[in-house]
C-alpha cells in the first residue's frame, strides 16, 4: 500500500480542487475576506470543481481525472511498477494540463490568435491562479516525485526526490521563467520580431566593449569597467572578510562581539546613504578634502567620483557578506590538524599557510564569487558615485527607464553581465577542483584553535582597526546628518526629521501613528520577516542537495540557483513585471511578488554559505545516521543543521537585511498599498528632503541591528566539543 505521505497529498489535491478558490483573490493573497463574501458560489471565489460544474470554466474539469488516477494504486504494493507509473502519469499530466490551460486562456479568452481562429471565440475568460491552483500544483508535483522515488531514483528516498522536485520547480517558475522572458528581448528588433542581426549589432556596440581608456579617454566600455571593478571588489572583500574572521576567532581580542557588530554595519544601510556619506567626506567640498586642503595645501578635486568612489563604497557594503561566509569556515577548521602540524615542529607561519589557509579554500572561493557577483549587480553605488565610469548595471537601468527606452539593449547588457558571472562561477569550481576540505567529523575534537602567527597578527589588527575606524566615521556622519536642519548647510541640532517620519500622538481614538514613514516601515518589516526564513530555508535545502546528493543536471541546477543573483535588480524587477502581470500568474502590485522577489534574489547567499559549511562536514555523519535508521529529513534536522549554524545565521541575516534595504528591483515592484522603505527614502531624496531620508535610514539601521541580535540568540552557536575558548599561542620560528 502507498504510504501516508501519498494519501496526504492526494487529500490536499482534492482540497485545492473542490474547496479553495481557484483564481487569485483581488483583496490580496493574505486576505481571508472571501470566506464571508459569497463563498463558495461567488464567481470570483468559487473552487475549480464548482467553476467546472456550472460551465463557467469547463476547461478545469479534466483536472479531476488526474486527481483520481492515483486512487488506482489502492491494493497494490509500493514496489509494483504500476504504482510508480500511475503516480508519474498523474503528476506530469496534471501539471501539464494546469499550466497548459493557464497559458492558453487569459483575461480576454484565447491568448493566441491561431487558437481563436481554430476554435472560435470563448464566451468565458479566466484570471490568474490562486489558492486552489497553487495547492493542486503542489499535490501533482509531490505525486510525481513519489512516483520517481518508487522507481528507485535517489535510493528511493522520498524526501530527497521531493526536495529536488520542489527546488527545481521554484527555480524554474520564479527564476528561469522571468529571466528567459526578458532575455528573449535581446533578439527582438523594434517591431518585436526576432532578429539575429539586431542582436549582433547591439552586442558588439563600442559602448560595451570599447577600449578607449587605452587611447586617452576617461574609461573603457561598460563591460570592461564592470569586470575590472568586480575583480578588485571580489579580491578586496575576500581579503577583508578573512581579516575580520581571523580577528574574531583567532585572537585574544575581548571586544569580538563589538567587532562583529561593527563589521556588519554597512550591510544594514541603504547603499546610497553610504555613498552620500562618502561624498560629504571625500567630495570636492567634503570634510576630509577641506581638511587636507587647509593643512597640507592639497587642492580640492572630484577624485572620489568614478572607480575609486565606487570601489570604496562597494568594499564597505560587501565586505560583511564575505565575513558572514568566512567566519564559520575559519572557525570550522579542526584544531587537531593545526596541533598535529605544530607537533611535527611546524612554526606558526607554516601551520597557517600550509594547514589552516588551504582548508579555508571553499569559503574563500565562495566569498570571492559572492563579492564578484554583488559588484557586477550593484546599482545604488555606481548611480551615486559613478561619474563618467560606466558600468553594466547602471547602463541597463538607463536603457530601461531612460529616453531610449530600449528593453532589447537592456537584455543584451544583462546577457554580457551574465557571461562574466558564469565565467567567475566556473573559474571558482576549477580552482576548488576535487580536493577534500573535511574538518568536522564524527570524532570528538577537544583541541583549541591556534592563534594567528605574529607576522599575520599585526597586519590583521592594523587593517581591521583602520577599516573599522573609517566605518565609524562614516556612520557618525550619517547619525549627525539625521539631527541637523540641513546636512552640509545648517548644522543646528533638531529632531524634527524623526518627528515628521515617526511621530506618535495620543488622541481621542487612542494611539495614532501620525508619522509619514510608518506605512512603508511596517510594510517593509512584515515583508522582510516573511521572506527571511523562507529564503534561508530554500537556500540551505538547495545547498544540501548540491553538497550531499548526486543527480542528473546538477550543474545546470546549480547555475539556475545563481542566475537571479547574477542579474541586476533592475532587470529582475522588470522581468517580474512582464512575467507576473498577466495570467496565469497575476502578482503585480501585491505583497507576494515582493516576498518572492526577495526569496529568489537573495537565496544564493544561503546556498553558497551552506555549501561552504557542508564542505567541512564529513559525509560519514550523514551515513551513520542513515545506517541507524534515520530518514534524510531527520538526519538533516539532528545532524547537519546544528553543525551549520553559522551558515544558517548568515542566510537569515543577509536575507532579512537585503529585504529591508533593497533598491533596484523594489522600484519596479512597489505599489500604493505595498510601499517599501527604500522607495520612500528615494522619494525623499528626490524632493531634497535629505534629513528625513537619513533619519529614516538611521532608524532602519537600529531596527536591523536588533533583528540581527535576535537572530543570533535564536540560532545559537555551533558546538564542536572544544573544551575551552582559549587560544593556543602559535609557535614562532626559533622556539
Amino acid at each position: 500500500m502507498p504510504d501516508r505521505t501519498l494519501w496526504t497529498w492526494i487529500a490536499i489535491g482534492w482540497i485545492g480542487f473542490a474547496v479553495l478558490p481557484w483564481y487569485v483573490i483581488e483583496d490580496g493573497f493574505w486576505s481571508l475576506a472571501w470566506i464571508a463574501d459569497g463563498y463558495p458560489f461567488a464567481a470570483d471565489y468559487a473552487p475549480a470543481a464548482i467553476q467546472a460544474a456550472r460551465g463557467a470554466a469547463p476547461w478545469l474539469a479534466p483536472i479531476a481525472l488526474f486527481l483520481l488516477l492515483p486512487l488506482a494504486t489502492i491494493g497494490r504494493r509500493r514496489a509494483d511498477p504500476l504504482v510508480s507509473l500511475l503516480l508519474i502519469a498523474a503528476g506530469i499530466g496534471g501539471l501539464a494540463w494546469v499550466f497548459g490551460q493557464g497559458f492558453t486562456i487569459g483575461i480576454s479568452g484565447w491568448r493566441y490568435e491561431w487558437l481563436d481562429a481554430s476554435f472560435g471565440a470563448l464566451e468565458s475568460r479566466q484570471f490568474g491562479m490562486g489558492y486552489g491552483a497553487l495547492v493542486v500544483c503542489a499535490a501533482f508535483l509531490f505525486m510525481l516525485t513519489q512516483g520517481i522515488a518508487a522507481r528507485g531514483v535517489m535510493g528511493g528516498d522520498v524526501f530527497v526526490t521531493g526536495a529536488i522536485g520542489l527546488v527545481v520547480s521554484l527555480v524554474g517558475v520564479f527564476i528561469l521563467f522571468p529571466v528567459i522572458g526578458i532575455l528573449l528581448n535581446a533578439l527582438a528588433d523594434d517591431s518585436g520580431a526576432l532578429s539575429l542581426a539586431t542582436f549582433v549589432a547591439k552586442f558588439t556596440d563600442a559602448k560595451i566593449w570599447g577600449l578607449g581608456c587605452f587611447g586617452g579617454r576617461l574609461s573603457c566600455g561598460a563591460a570592461w569597467n564592470s569586470l575590472f571593478l568586480a575583480i578588485l571588489v571580489g579580491a578586496g572583500t575576500t581579503l577583508l572578510g578573512l581579516v575580520f574572521a581571523l580577528a574574531a576567532t583567532r585572537s585574544r581580542l575581548r571586544a569580538t562581539r563589538w567587532l562583529r557588530a561593527l563589521t556588519i554595519l554597512p550591510i544594514i544601510t541603504p547603499p546610497f546613504v553610504i555613498g552620500l556619506a562618502i561624498i560629504l567626506l571625500f567630495g570636492a567640498s567634503g570634510g576630509v578634502t577641506r581638511l587636507l586642503a587647509h593643512v597640507f595645501d592639497i587642492p580640492e578635486s572630484r577624485w572620489i567620483y568614478g572607480l575609486p568612489g565606487i570601489w570604496l563604497a562597494q568594499m564597505l557594503a560587501f565586505t560583511p557578506i564575505a565575513f558572514l561566509v568566512l567566519i564559520g569556515v575559519v572557525d570550522g577548521v579542526s584544531p587537531s590538524l593545526e596541533e598535529a602540524a605544530q607537533t611535527l615542529r611546524a612554526d606558526g607561519w607554516k601551520t597557517f599557510t600550509r594547514v589552516s589557509l588551504p582548508l579555508m579554500k571553499p569559503g574563500l572561493a565562495n566569498a570571492f564569487l559572492l563579492g564578484f557577483i554583488e559588484s557586477m549587480a550593484d546599482f545604488g553605488n555606481p548611480l551615486v558615485l559613478g561619474g563618467n565610469y560606466e558600468v553594466l548595471s547602471t547602463e541597463i537601468f538607463f536603457a530601461i527607464v531612460g529616453a531610449q527606452n530600449d528593453a532589447g539593449m537592456a537584455a543584451v547588457l544583462a546577457l554580457v553581465l551574465l557571461t562574466f558571472t558564469l565565467s567567475a562561477f566556473f573559474a571558482q569550481r576549477f580552482w576548488l577542483g576535487r580536493s577534500a576540505y573535511t574538518t568536522v567529523t564524527g570524532k570528538g575534537d577537544s583541541g583549541q584553535h591556534v592563534m594567528m602567527p605574529r607576522r599575520v597578527r599585526w597586519p590583521v589588527y592594523t587593517v581591521c582597526f583602520g577599516w573599522l575606524g573609517l566605518t565609524l566615521v562614516i556612520y557618525a556622519m550619517i547619525a549627525f546628518g539625521s539631527i541637523v536642519h540641513t546636512w552640509g548647510l545648517d548644522h543646528s541640532l533638531t529632531l524634527r526629521h524623526y518627528v515628521n517620519a515617526f511621530g506618535i500622538e495620543f488622541g481621542r481614538h487612542g494611539l495614532q501613528w501620525t508619522g509619514a514613514a510608518w506605512n512603508s516601515f511596517w510594510t517593509t518589516v512584515t515583508i522582510a520577516a516573511v521572506a527571511a526564513p523562507l529564503t534561508a530555508g530554500i537556500g540551505l535545502l538547495t545547498a544540501y542537495l548540491l553538497a550531499r546528493q548526486q543527480f542528473a543536471g546538477k550543474q545546470f541546477f546549480e547555475f539556475g540557483t545563481m542566475l537571479s543573483f547574477a542579474i541586476p535588480g533592475t532587470v529582475i524587477g522588470v522581468s517580474y513585471i512582464l512575467a507576473f502581470n498577466v495570467p496565469p500568474f497575476e502578482l503585480t502590485g501585491t505583497g507576494a511578488i515582493l516576498v518572492l522577489c526577495f526569496i529568489f534574489r537573495n537565496m544564493p547567499v544561503g546556498v553558497r554559505a551552506g555549501i561552504a559549511a557542508m564542505a567541512q562536514i564529513d559525509r560519514s555523519l550523514d551515513e551513520a545516521a542513515l545506517t541507524l535508521g534515520a530518514r534524510s529529513a531527520h538526519s538533516i534536522r539532528k545532524v547537519i543543521l546544528p553543525l551549520i549554524r553559522p551558515a544558517i545565521l548568515a542566510a537569515l541575516v543577509y536575507s532579512f537585511v537585503r529585504a529591508m534595504t533593497a533598491i533596484s528591483a523594489v522600484i519596479f515592484l512597489v505599489s500604493a498599498e505595498y510601499d517599501m522603505a527604500t522607495s520612500y527614502i528615494i522619494g525623499r531624496v528626490e524632493n531634497n528632503d535629505y534629513g528625513l531620508a537619513i533619519a529614516y535610514s538611521t532608524v532602519l539601521i537600529f531596527v536591523m541591528l536588533g533583528a540581527i541580535l535576535l537572530l543570533q540568540w535564536l540560532v545559537g552557536k555551533r558546538r564542536l566539543r572544544r573544551e575551552q575558548p582559549a587560544l593556543v599561542p602559535a609557535a614562532e620560528p626559533g622556539r
